[in-house]
């Protein structure tokens, strides 16, 4: 592959209201790897997301820089961090660090509230994942933590999720500067 030929990670829908979609790598516009099944919000798809609403926004969105797990690095070109106790992502739309990742001492109450998650516990989804830069501009309430990640076996909570192995393929692959579009047919 071209070094300067870009990357997107495509998702389609059949509808905004379905919970399922399909993936596939592209690269200079052609497919590279996939259709993969995924899962995506359990509140279908929408371009008005809302924090808390269950849907996976629609879209084209740029990969944050950095790769989270709570396994060892799969191998990816992209910077990695191994979670650890402490690690959060900042869900309170209040907060000065809404929609970022944080950490904060082991054991310790996080600063912040709302839906945080703590991403060391979620030992499955969490296994690897990369970060959808949907609100990049965090506006309080428009959603936060936006992932994708492995697939749990349900509908998520508006990331898009893979089965591990095609999860890891698609994280060895990304470099910087990827995207990933979401799209429903019916949207």
């Amino acid at each position: 592959m071209i070094a300067h030929c870009p990357q997107q990670v495509r998702v389609q829908a059949t509808s905004t209201a379905t919970t399922y979609a399909v993936v596939a790598l592209t690269a200079c516009g052609r497919r590279v790897a996939g259709p993969w099944r995924a899962r995506v919000g359990w509140g279908g798809l929408s371009v008005h997301r809302r924090e808390g609403d269950g849907t996976t926004p629609l879209g084209t969105f740029r990969f944050g820089p950095t790769v989270y797990g709570v396994a060892a690095n799969p191998g990816t070109r992209l910077r990695y961090h191994r979670l650890v106790c402490g690690d959060w992502w900042d869900e309170d739309s209040s907060s000065p660090t809404y929609d970022e990742f944080r950490h904060v001492a082991c054991g310790r109450a996080p600063p912040f509230r709302g839906g945080s998650e703590a991403l060391w516990r979620s030992t499955v989804a969490y296994r690897y994942f990369a970060v959808v830069e949907y609100n990049a501009a965090r506006v309080p309430g428009r959603g936060s933590g936006i992932f994708l990640h492995v697939d749990t076996g349900h509908a998520t909570n508006g990331c898009i999720s893979l089965p591990r192995t095609d999860l890891v393929r698609t994280l060895r692959w990304l470099r910087a500067g990827a995207t990933i579009r979401i799209t429903a047919r019916s949207a």
